[in-house]
This record gives C-alpha cells, sequence and structure tokens, in this order.
C-alpha cells in the first residue's frame, strides 16, 4: 500500500477510504466518551466482539467497493458467535436463527445450495458491507451498548455512502433497519424493504421477499457481476 494512502496515526487501522470519511467521527467528542465507556465495560464484563474485530466491516469491502448494504442491528451475544459483520458467524459456529432464515430464503430465491456455515466474509469480499448500527455489546444483554454513541458513528458511514457513491443496494429488513432509509439519497440508490429474518418476523415478509436474486438483477443491469449468496 502506498504510504500516502494510509489514515494517520490516532486513527484506526481500517480501509484508508473509510478512514478518510469517518476522520471526523473518530476525533469528536462523544467518539472518545464511547472509547471510555467500551474501556469501563470491559473492565468489569465480556463484550463482543473481541477488540480487534469492532470495525471489521470497515477493512472490506473498502469504501469504493462497497456494492451492496446489509444492515444489522446489534452483534449477537452468545459465546464465540459476533466478529464484527452483522449477521455472520465465525466458521464452525452453528448459524443462529435469523442466518438460519436468510439462509432458506437464499436457497428458496437463488436455488443455491448450504454448507452450514454461517461465516459470510466471503460476501464482504464481493463488495456487501454488513454494517450493524451498534457495533459492540455485552455478553447476554442484548441491546446493552445502544444508546452510546455507536448509532452516529454508523449513521455517518450509511451517509458518506449515500453522498459518496451511486448505485449502491440497500436491504433494510425490519424496522430498525428501515430507520435508516431517510439517510439514503433514494434518487441515486437502491433500496429494498422487508421483514426483518428474525423468526418473530420472518413469515411476515421476508421469507418470499426475493432480495438475493434482485440485488443479483440490479448489479448485472448495470454491468456488474452478481453476488456469490452461497453459504
Amino acid at each position: 500500500m502506498d504510504p500516502g494512502t494510509l489514515p494517520p496515526p490516532d486513527l484506526p487501522a481500517i480501509d484508508p477510504g473509510w478512514a478518510k470519511r469517518l476522520q471526523a467521527e473518530f476525533s469528536a467528542p462523544y467518539f472518545a466518551e464511547l472509547k471510555q465507556f467500551l474501556v469501563g465495560e470491559r473492565s468489569r464484563h465480556t463484550v463482543y466482539p473481541r477488540g480487534n474485530d469492532i470495525l471489521r466491516a470497515f477493512h472490506a469491502p473498502a469504501f469504493g467497493a462497497v456494492r451492496v448494504v446489509i444492515l444489522g442491528q446489534d452483534p449477537y451475544h452468545g459465546p464465540g458467535q459476533a466478529h464484527g459483520l452483522c449477521f455472520s458467524v465465525p466458521k464452525g459456529i452453528p448459524p443462529p436463527p435469523s442466518l438460519q432464515n436468510m439462509i432458506k430464503e437464499i436457497q428458496r430465491d437463488t436455488g443455491a445450495t448450504a454448507s452450514g456455515n454461517g461465516d459470510l466474509s466471503h460476501w464482504a469480499e464481493q463488495g456487501v458491507l454488513l454494517l450493524n448500527a451498534t457495533l459492540t455489546v455485552r455478553a447476554g444483554e442484548a441491546a446493552s451498548h445502544q444508546g452510546r454513541g455507536w448509532e452516529r458513528f454508523t449513521d455517518a458511514a450509511i451517509a458518506a455512502l449515500s453522498s459518496g457513491r451511486t448505485g449502491l443496494i440497500f436491504l433494510l429488513w425490519g424496522r430498525h433497519a428501515q430507520a435508516k432509509e431517510a439517510l439514503i439519497h433514494q434518487d441515486r440508490h437502491y433500496v429494498l424493504k422487508a421483514a426483518h429474518p428474525s423468526p418473530l418476523s420472518a413469515h411476515r415478509g421476508f421469507l418470499g421477499c426475493g432480495h438475493f436474486s434482485a440485488t443479483n438483477e440490479i448489479l448485472q443491469a448495470q454491468g456488474g457481476r452478481p453476488i456469490d449468496w452461497s453459504t
């Protein structure tokens, strides 16, 4: 990598394109407060994901390589599940219920085969940004880190994509993700909405939504390659 493209030393070692666009967030007072909160949390509790994975979504895809955006809410709060990509779990960890429903819909919609592997890193490598609104969580306590500043940070990331790129496909599943729709310039991007894949709501519009094949149709119409959604 050209040293001239590296982020300043006070910024996390993420994709330089992301670092440039999020620099104001990293240096804002709220982010310093968020870091202090996390230091305190880690001194008293187990926090997921591990430190090196918190900003993993901003390593791949690079800002200029994003083609599709999937928005989640919180990291998984069970042992070994969260690794910095929404809905994804590391290899060897059984897919949680929401991901199981995503796999069902992928099979129904595209005919792709499922191996039982819930690691979606290969989606990120193809340009799918897997971004939670909140990037950390206390073990066993869903939503425990909401309202501490992460939402402001991830909103800034969504807004940067909306203003700095064109032709992206945003998949907004469930009320929480759809609340981010106001950040997206819909004259510049595509927005597909459905129910959340959670077992509580998947049968109210997620299963059968056809978002995976629809996304590939849009990408190919733009002259791009389709996403390999296999798991």
